[in-house]
């Protein structure tokens, strides 16, 4: 029976691949393939329900999510695949060297949110959509996390695709865990794939996950416990005061 649940899984996955072409990249010391992970893509399978993309600042882990969003047609700042403006082009080449590998089905929604330029598209939406989308209150009269998950609630409408970039750069830890349950109902009940770069570790513990580590060494895929999100995390809750008695001398400032 398991077996049959992931097959049947895979029939409905809307994005099953990315393949870097490494035959037609020119230079590898070159942005953004000088970026190691990039460097070492070939093919990434993706989960046909939720997909963590983790590492560092600099690690490429919203260059390759921004990569994957462009070559399946968002726009580039965000938002569906309908919305098309720009306020700065500052999108990277990678797209242009990716092949998406779909599967059978096809997703009847989709978005692309990003921390960074949310505001932007909120502001683009508001032209072009209803406040229903936004739980009938203007995105720019709501806290950030507020229009977030007004945002995840009401536009996401299920039987989707949806790429995230930093969800919880929105959320406070209560709220990220709203944003699991909402996640969760879209992933289970309504049928849909995601694909998140995150650093929250409350947000990559959703259960039975894919997480690719981007680093150094490339990337790989590793479990929640093996991640350094996790590991710091766990420490220093175990432990604080003496976690940071190691990162700063005697007189309390930092080392």
């Amino acid at each position: 029976m398991g077996d049959d649940h992931v097959d049947h899984e895979r029939l409905r996955q809307f994005l099953r691949a990315v393949t870097l072409l490494r035959d037609r990249v020119e230079d590898f010391d070159a942005y953004p393939f000088s970026i190691p992970a990039i460097r070492a893509l070939d093919t990434l399978d993706l989960d046909p329900r939720v997909t963590f993309l983790v590492g560092e600042n600099g690690s490429g882990k919203s260059t390759l999510l921004e990569a994957i969003a462009i070559a399946c047609r968002f726009n580039p700042e965000g938002g569906s695949v309908n919305l098309n403006f720009a306020t700065r082009a500052s999108e990277s080449s990678l797209h242009e060297y990716l092949r998406i590998v779909r599967g059978a089905a096809r997703p009847r929604d989709g978005f692309f949110l990003r921390a960074e330029s949310y505001f932007n598209v909120g502001t683009e939406l508001e032209q072009v959509t209803t406040l229903a989308d936004y739980g009938g209150v203007s995105v720019h009269e709501q806290s950030h996390g507020e229009s977030f998950l007004r945002l995840v609630k009401h536009r996401f409408g299920g039987d989707g695709l949806y790429l995230l970039d930093d969800p919880e750069a929105a959320l406070s830890p209560s709220r990220q865990l709203s944003f699991l349950t909402l996640l969760d109902d879209l992933v289970r009940r309504r049928r849909s794939q995601f694909v998140i770069a995150t650093h929250s570790p409350i947000i990559m513990a959703y259960p039975g996950a894919t997480i690719v580590q981007l680093d150094a060494d490339g990337l790989r895929t590793v479990a929640y416990e093996d991640t350094e999100h996790f590991r710091i995390t766990r420490d220093f809750l175990a432990a604080p005061e003496a976690f940071l008695r190691h990162l700063m001398d005697d007189d309390g400032a930092p080392s």
